[in-house]
């Protein structure tokens, strides 16, 4: 099984009012997706932005391909390399905040991705969703593990107790 980590940390707005900047901020920060590196790129919010802009485009103008970034173009907007925005891209992809999608412009198939989502909102609906079936997989692990160490607690008494009554008394 894939190895899939989720860092949600509790990030919060500065202000009472904050920008669309802040705000995008906030949610890559709760999200997990900020950079693990300090001095490592602080433009990973408009990857999200331009994703939505682009999502809004494509609908409005009912061409699909318009909602499509490229891993350079997703780089050149966080300020980062392409490689560099490939390892980010493994943390949007594990939380379902976008897809990876192809098409053809020219002649050429282009590899891409896409907010997963007609909205940031239904998007974030949808990472939701997998961040709770996680943790409701987990809390079966969980419950699976209390009622083993149960009967494993259980048997170890059993064997004890059948061990001191099979040994020889002592006392005649």
């Amino acid at each position: 099984m894939a190895r899939r980590a989720y860092y949600l940390t509790n990030h919060e707005p500065s202000s009472v009012n904050p920008d669309s900047k802040e705000l995008a901020n906030v949610i890559i920060n709760r999200m997990g997706l900020s950079p693990r590196k300090k001095g490592s790129t602080e433009l990973k919010y408009r990857v999200l932005i331009e994703l939505y802009e682009r999502m809004k485009l494509a609908n409005k103008e009912k061409k699909p391909e318009l909602a499509v970034l490229t891993v350079e173009e997703m780089g050149n907007i966080a300020g980062i390399t392409r490689q560099t925005m490939y390892d980010y891209i493994k943390r949007w992809l594990d939380l379902d905040l976008i897809t990876k999608t192809t098409y053809i412009y020219e002649g050429k198939v282009i590899i891409g991705y896409k907010l997963n989502g007609v909205t940031l909102e239904n998007a974030f609906d949808k990472a939701a969703v997998k961040i709770k079936n996680h943790m409701e997989q987990t809390l079966k692990y969980v419950k699976e593990l209390q009622n083993t160490l149960k009967k494993e607690k259980i048997s170890e008494t059993m064997k004890q107790k059948e061990s001191l009554a099979s040994a020889p008394n002592k006392n005649t």
